[in-house]
């Protein structure tokens, strides 16, 4: 007998399971995250293409990294890596989405030699995060701060340059003050950008998009009596609610038993008094403008009209906790017990029509740390992008006031940096200086992408770019010329970039390379990729094939003319006149 007949074999996973491993595994993750990358690359820059996506019921037009990879729906395991880099810059910085992608997936394509020559991943990932901490570092000292004076020029330049890449770019004169307003105005907690509001208002052109300092929301749901209200107000009081001020019907079960009909009269007044006291009290507060979560009813309605006020229900959770952030209302659950504190004051309310919609507008409030900007475009495509550079926009800002430092754009950074390692890799020796050169080789497909996407060589442009970088003094900060072709000094030339920007592109890129290297085996269970699979041992509970195995076996006895038997949860005999 042979050694090892009749052994039996250690079976770990179920039948079907596809097992991936060593160098091919490796190099498969490498060439699938290329694979991404040549779907985003062309969206890079402000001359980048939009891509149409369609995903069976709605079209989304973008040039936008994050938003671009959350459609694509990537299903290999080690691609979605990318996706989720995109995400976190998109979350962190909101600006650089598609440069991490690229910046990725050209690590490893740069490092691919080394792992089909044999390198261990794990010498590949050691030097790799030396190298991006290296570039980190190197973007600190390299980055500029902010001058006192010169910080709204310096912000509103940053903002012109996240919007650059944007379908309004032709329009950032208008927009990128607008940004810098809003985001200014956070002064306490630059976090919380929930304060700043943007709505969308379709038809009409770009230009007549307009900020309003203060709060702005769509007219809600209104009933009879609505347009008696007095809808202008100056130095008005504001009363919010979490209360329905709605005439509610009695329960459809609801018994009542009287011994007079006078009863029933008096149990219907107790209802009517029950709102018409609610009613009173708001009228009683003080305030001039009512505001509800929750439905205020055509009976409220027309009894505020008369009263003078002006009301709204089904107002939205955000434009409800912006209002008492801007007036210093505070929302109240209850109408009982309003005292001058929980009322809000602002300098001028009114309700105006922009576009189709009609729009209330609190402003010249005591807080200025709410903002509302309104967008106006002529189809829906266009104002959802215009939604997305904004945001961009809005956190490029945030991050400059945070950081309080910039750097230059156009690839200007990237080839600094990639000069510095190239120096720093001579110092190291053996296969560490490779791995460090081709990080550095790496960076350059930021400039080399910008030059392709304006239709430029990108061989000459980057040629010139080594040269004036390594050989110059005053070279550091020049980048790719978008507008005429060739270099030029983007500081200079305003195209700034908040350096966190920078920072946290490389340390997510460098940091998502490392994790598709160390990964050597993929496992796939391909049945619990199946939508609506059911696991096996719950399918044998059920009769070894779920409710058809319980059936089938219920048939199998009754076909066989026997009354007994087991039969499947819920299945009995039936008798007919055919007896059994």
């Amino acid at each position: 007998m042979m050694p090892g007949m009749g052994r039996p074999g250690i079976i770990l996973l179920r039948e079907g399971t596809d097992t991936s491993q060593g160098k091919p595994q490796l190099v498969s993750n490498i060439n699938a995250c290329q694979a991404v990358a040549e779907a985003v690359k062309t969206t890079l820059g402000p001359r980048g293409m939009d891509k149409l996506v369609f995903d069976g019921r709605k079209v989304t037009i973008s040039n936008d990294g994050a938003t671009i990879m959350g459609l694509l729906e990537i299903a290999h395991p080690a691609a979605k890596t990318l996706v989720d880099i995109s995400m976190s810059q998109d979350a962190e910085v909101g600006d650089g989405t598609t440069s991490v992608v690229l910046l990725a997936a050209e690590m490893l394509k740069q490092v691919k030699e080394f792992v089909e020559a044999g390198v261990h991943p794990q010498i590949l990932i050691r030097y790799m995060r030396m190298s991006s901490k290296l570039a980190v570092e190197t973007i600190k000292k390299l980055a500029v701060p902010f001058e006192g004076d010169k910080g709204r020029e310096m912000l509103l330049k940053c903002a012109g340059t996240a919007l650059n890449s944007k379908l309004i770019s032709s329009h950032q004169d208008l927009f990128a003050p607008m940004v810098v307003d809003a985001v200014s105005g956070l002064k306490s907690d630059l976090s919380d950008l929930n304060l700043i509001a943007v709505k969308k208002v379709p038809g009409g052109e770009v230009r007549s998009s307009f900020l309003v300092k203060g709060v702005a929301f769509k007219k809600t749901f209104s009933y009879a009596g609505h347009e008696q209200m007095t809808k202008k107000f100056v130095n008005p009081k504001i009363l919010l609610l979490n209360v329905e001020l709605e005439l509610k019907s009695e329960k459809e079960n609801a018994e009542v038993r009287i011994t007079d009909p006078d009863q029933y009269q008096s149990i219907v007044d107790a209802e009517w008094n029950v709102i018409y006291e609610k009613l009173d009290k708001c009228v009683d507060s003080g305030a001039n403008i009512v505001l509800s979560k929750l439905p205020i009813g055509d009976l409220a309605t027309q009894y505020f009209a008369d009263k003078g006020l002006f009301c709204a229900g089904r107002v939205e959770v955000g434009d409800m906790v912006r209002v008492g952030k801007a007036t210093g209302a505070v929302i109240q659950t209850s109408t009982n017990g309003f005292t001058d504190e929980v009322i809000g004051k602002c300098g001028m309310f009114e309700e105006k029509q922009v576009g189709d919609e009609r729009f209330n507008l609190f402003t010249e409030c005591p807080s200025e740390e709410t903002a509302t900007i309104v967008l106006r475009g002529g189809s829906e495509q266009f104002i959802e992008e215009s939604h997305r550079s904004m945001h961009d926009a809005i956190m490029v800002v945030k991050r400059s006031l945070k950081s309080q430092a910039i750097v230059a754009g156009g690839g200007a950074i990237e080839m600094e940096v990639a000069k510095v390692l190239r120096e720093e890799s001579l110092k190291i020796e053996g296969k560490g200086q490779l791995v460090m050169q081709s990080f550095a080789r790496a960076l350059e497909i930021v400039p080399r992408q910008l030059a392709e996407n304006a239709g430029y060589d990108a061989t000459d442009i980057l040629n010139a770019l080594r040269k004036k970088h390594f050989h110059e003094q005053d070279g550091k900060w020049f980048g790719v010329n978008i507008k005429d072709g060739g270099i030029c000094d983007t500081y200079e030339s305003s195209v700034w970039e908040p350096s966190i920007n920078k920072i946290n592109s490389l340390a997510a890129a460098g940091e998502a390379a490392c994790v598709i290297l160390s990964i050597d085996e993929t496992v796939r269970n391909p049945k619990s990729e199946q939508p609506g699979a059911q696991p096996q041992a719950q399918q044998q509970r059920m009769g070894g094939g779920g409710m058809s195995g319980m059936m089938g076996n219920a048939m199998d006895i009754a076909n066989s003319g026997a009354r007994k038997g087991k039969l499947g949860h819920g299945v009995n005999f039936m008798k007919g006149r055919g007896g059994g």
